[in-house]
């Protein structure tokens, strides 16, 4: 990666915040930080972002350079988390829950989405937006909404007070800045996400945040939200980064609250899509979903928790009435004021790069290098 392209996916006010990533070096993954437009390798004193995040080592290190010269020679961008657990909470705004009843609905038809968003919207759109999730006034829409037929799953976890949450990839899964993202060779209705990324310690501390696309397939959820898992865990599928923003003085959990995370999808067909993530609507407050997540769990090793997305595609790429879809070779944007800029190019996850490098290759490597008690 150039210089230009190091500062390109960093935010406008990178020297007076403070970053860590990881990058691919000739000899193998290291823990970088950004401080004062500088960039120190941490690799010697800390192996792993998950070991970083739980000791708040954050400083020293090898100089490698201001951040106007970028990576090292042979180096590149991975994704900034490691051995932390990646989770998710969805609909936890309201347009996503009904875009979610209308995937139900249409079971995974997107033809049919036009029509059945028009009765949802005039039926529970103003209502949704409304209420506070788990409040006496959100148990009395749920009431009317079963006695008119009408309730859903997904109206379940939007309003009611248990959030939606699961396990989104498995750990050293997650893709970075500048790699190829995965969508299912087979199928035909699917969309990115652009969410905010907490970063968790194991007692339950944000200590930062950062980007990511939860890649959504609308037509595999819609039929049935048993396929989940399938439709959310696949090769390349979760794309986080480019760096994990610190909270300190500069940058808070109240700019997380506050802020919209953009989105630009510029196809080979010359189809452009923009959109937006606005914080500002989410229903539950970030660090409640903290807790929900936590709930009876420990993490050892900390997690990352995307928040979920107010964006949900509804123009049309091709057939009128069909909504919008992903082509292979788009290129995908996700960018916020304070986080920087991830982008990621559409493949399927057939076709992905194999995902070879799991935890115990992971943990070979790192003793190979001297680098195992720095964990």
């Amino acid at each position: 990666m150039s210089g230009t392209g190091l500062l390109g996916c960093l935010p406008e006010d990178h020297l007076t915040g403070h970053f860590l990533g990881r990058a691919m070096s000739p000899d193998g993954p290291c823990i970088i930080s950004i401080r004062e437009g500088r960039i120190s390798d941490l690799t010697e004193i800390v192996s792993t972002m998950s070991g970083a995040i739980e000791r708040c080592v954050f400083d020293g290190g090898r100089d490698l350079g201001p951040v106007q010269d970028g990576l090292p020679a042979g180096w590149h961008l991975l994704s900034p988390v490691d051995l932390q657990c990646i989770k998710a909470c969805g609909v936890t705004f309201a347009l996503s829950a009904i875009e979610r009843v209308i995937e139900e609905r249409a079971r995974g038809d997107a033809t049919k989405a036009t029509e059945i968003r028009k009765q949802l919207e005039q039926r529970v759109g103003a209502g949704i937006r409304s209420v506070v999730p788990g409040s006496s006034q959100a148990a009395d829409l749920k009431a009317a909404l079963i006695e008119d037929g009408m309730w859903s799953q997904y109206l379940e976890v939007a309003i009611g007070p248990d959030a939606e949450v699961f396990s989104k990839a498995p750990v050293l899964s997650t893709v970075g800045h500048g790699a190829e993202i995965g969508i299912r060779s087979d199928s035909a209705w699917n969309n990115p996400e652009p969410e905010i990324v907490l970063i968790v310690d194991s007692r339950g501390n944000v200590l930062g945040a950062t980007l990511g696309n939860d890649v959504n397939l609308r037509d595999f959820e819609g039929r049935s939200a048993l396929l989940l898992s399938k439709a959310k865990d696949n090769t390349a599928s979760c794309a986080i980064g480019p760096f994990i923003r610190l909270f300190d003085d500069t940058y808070t959990m109240d700019d997380v609250r506050n802020a919209n995370v953009d989105l630009t999808i510029r196809g080979p067909d010359g189809f452009v899509l923009n959109g937006s993530n606005d914080m500002g609507q989410i229903s539950r407050d970030p660090l409640d979903l903290v807790a929900q997540n936590l709930s009876e769990h420990h993490y050892p090793d900390g997690f990352v928790l995307f928040c979920g997305t107010l964006f949900a595609p509804t123009q049309d790429r091709n057939v009128p009435g069909s909504g919008f879809t992903h082509q292979i070779g788009d290129q995908v944007a996700i960018s916020s004021d304070r986080l920087g800029c991830l982008e990621n190019t559409v493949t399927t996850s057939r076709d992905a790069p194999p995902w070879e490098i799991g935890i115990a290759e992971f943990m070979r490597g790192l003793s190979a290098r001297g680098l195992i008690d720095r964990i």
